[in-house]
């Protein structure tokens, strides 16, 4: 069955975009018990597999059934463009237990036996409880399975925002909506995508938010209910080279004509990039990376360009050329 969001008037003025620190935990902690998403994420997973097993996840995991409802106020829509995840993770904790003991015992209810359990019996006695618990799995799963790597998922998240805010500016809502992804498709009112399961929303003038995500993959994501902000969650471009080491790719030509860190950078920068991101990405020194960033776009081979506090660093066709050898 498919899945709707039905647009009025005022809607197709409010779409944005939005990233989720908190909503990439979420999907990291799932792509762990889902063998179908963990194709691109092989050497992620490889690496942070003995950290991931001195984590408790089972109560998390116990909310993320296969086919059916994932509680929403625990795996929430952004709460801002770009908040950070102390930020999103104080809104979990705040969550009002009435509600939270609601929406969990729908979700418990999407697994056989689950309700009936030691856990969700204390948790739909206790919802305060309840909250804290889940908060602070989901915090710690934060700071080992994400946070170390988040400078890289958020240049890719970035690079994913900048090319679809360009394709917005050139081919408008309507073209963009369904180049997001191939399941998705558009009548001019509505965004259909096709699922498994049938969920409609109206989305009353709120508007759409657009996120990209890394661990969502290959899944999108439309099901959240009032009162939570109408949200999208598609897979982000260009996972494919997500955990690859770009100093490996790094043609000596390239090297030779431009010194090794400098021209590093410039086949690093495979889409559009913060300094810090690359920085980390490389190994490098932020001031280091500061100062070839500089030379490069002096010379023609970059762009600069603001995109909230952050300024994001692209390629030129020029700078595409030489990184490529054409």
């Amino acid at each position: 069955m498919p899945s709707l969001l039905r647009f009025g008037e005022d809607d197709f003025l409010r779409c944005r975009f939005a990233l989720s620190p908190l909503w990439e935990t979420h999907e990291a902690v799932r792509t762990l018990k889902r063998p179908d998403r963990q194709g691109y994420h092989a050497p992620w997973l490889r690496r942070i597999r003995a950290a991931a097993a001195g984590l408790d996840l089972a109560p998390l995991w116990l909310l993320m059934p296969r086919r059916g409802h994932s509680p929403d106020w625990l795996g929430r829509p952004p709460i801002g463009p770009a908040a950070t995840f102390e930020e999103e993770i104080a809104a979990v904790r705040a969550s009002d237990p009435e509600a939270a003991r609601e929406d969990t015992a729908r979700s418990l209810a999407c697994t056989p036996g689950a309700p009936e359990s030691a856990r969700a019996r204390a948790w739909l006695a206790d919802p305060a409880r309840m909250v804290r618990e889940l908060a602070d799995r989901l915090e710690e799963a934060w700071r080992v399975l994400v946070e170390p790597d988040w400078l890289r998922l958020r240049a890719l998240l970035d690079a994913d925002v900048a090319f679809h805010s360009r394709r917005l500016a050139e081919v408008g809502l309507g073209r963009l909506l369904p180049e997001l992804d191939p399941r998705l498709s558009w009548n001019g009112r509505t965004l259909t995508l096709a699922l498994h399961t049938e969920h409609a929303r109206d989305l009353d003038g709120q508007g759409l938010v657009l996120m990209p995500s890394v661990f969502s993959w290959p899944d999108v994501v439309t099901g959240f209910e009032p009162p939570w902000q109408p949200t999208l969650v598609y897979p982000a471009r260009a996972l494919a080279g997500l955990w690859t080491d770009p100093g490996t790719r790094t043609p000596e030509t390239l090297v030779r004509l431009l010194g090794r860190n400098r021209a590093t950078v410039l086949t690093a920068l495979t889409g559009p990039a913060t300094t810090s991101a690359l920085a980390h990405r490389l190994g490098l020194a932020p001031s280091s990376v500061s100062a070839h960033l500089t030379t490069l776009r002096d010379a023609g081979l970059l762009t600069a360009r603001r995109y909230g506090h952050q300024v994001l660093y692209e390629r030129t066709p020029l700078g595409l050329a030489l990184a490529s050898g054409g």
